[in-house]
């Protein structure tokens, strides 16, 4: 990887390309692991490296969803909106347990550290297990992701304190702002991830007029968008 391709990151995201990732075959398997780095290289997706991640949609008890603007030195998709929290499982103990307990620990640590939500204003049990969702998607020519994510929700009033290291901006959005949102990304006036458009598509949409009556995780062997 050339130094032109990291000139945009701060020391924060240059020291988390160096966490280990969970590998996986299509089927969500675990088969090893790598360097974020490594996973987020195009040369290397394009060769079929895959791993395993996770997106966090966060909504208050009025029923909006609290959508962040990426910081601009993030490695992958700088600048763009999307979900409330987006990250990785790490390929440590506690993370790699199956049945999405792994990974709700990995959304638990994250939602911490990067929002800002006090310890005890959240635990795991507040943390729902809702599907997986495959996509690939090339950020620039060098960056890109290819993952297995996990679609989590967390439907509750939480104080936030965001790192603005990883968040440029954040807000709570109706359903009716989220469709503005993202018409205005249609029109090229703001980026907007493409697993977040997916997951407002494919998931939020039909969810959010029945946001309390939200059913858990049913087809365990299916993956969305496979």
């Amino acid at each position: 990887m050339s130094q032109a391709s990291k000139t945009h990151l701060d020391e924060l995201q240059i020291k988390r390309l160096e966490e280990m990732c969970i590998v996986i075959d299509k089927q969500d398997q675990i088969i090893g692991a790598e360097t974020k780095r490594n996973c987020h290289l195009m040369e290397n997706i394009e060769k079929g490296l895959l791993h395993r991640g996770f997106s966090v949609v966060l909504f208050n008890t009025k029923n909006q969803l609290l959508v962040q603007q990426r910081a601009d030195a993030k490695y992958t998709f700088p600048g763009h909106f999307t979900d409330s929290c987006s990250s990785h499982p790490l390929y440590v103990p506690d993370e790699l347990e199956e049945n999405a307990l792994g990974v709700r620990r990995a959304a638990l640590r994250r939602l911490q550290a990067e929002l800002g939500i006090p310890q005890e204003q959240i635990c795991i049990k507040d943390i729902i297990f809702m599907n997986r969702i495959y996509h690939k998607s090339p950020s620039d020519d060098i960056w890109g992701d290819h993952e297995n994510g996990y679609l989590l929700l967390v439907r509750k009033d939480l104080v936030l304190n965001p790192d603005a290291r990883e968040v440029r901006s954040y807000c709570y959005m109706s359903l009716e702002d989220l469709q503005e949102l993202l018409d205005r990304g249609a029109l090229g006036e703001v980026k907007i991830t493409p697993w977040f458009r997916t997951i407002i598509e494919g998931f939020l949409f039909p969810w959010w007029p029945s946001l309390e009556d939200v059913s858990p995780f049913i087809e365990p062997d299916k993956i969305y968008g496979l």
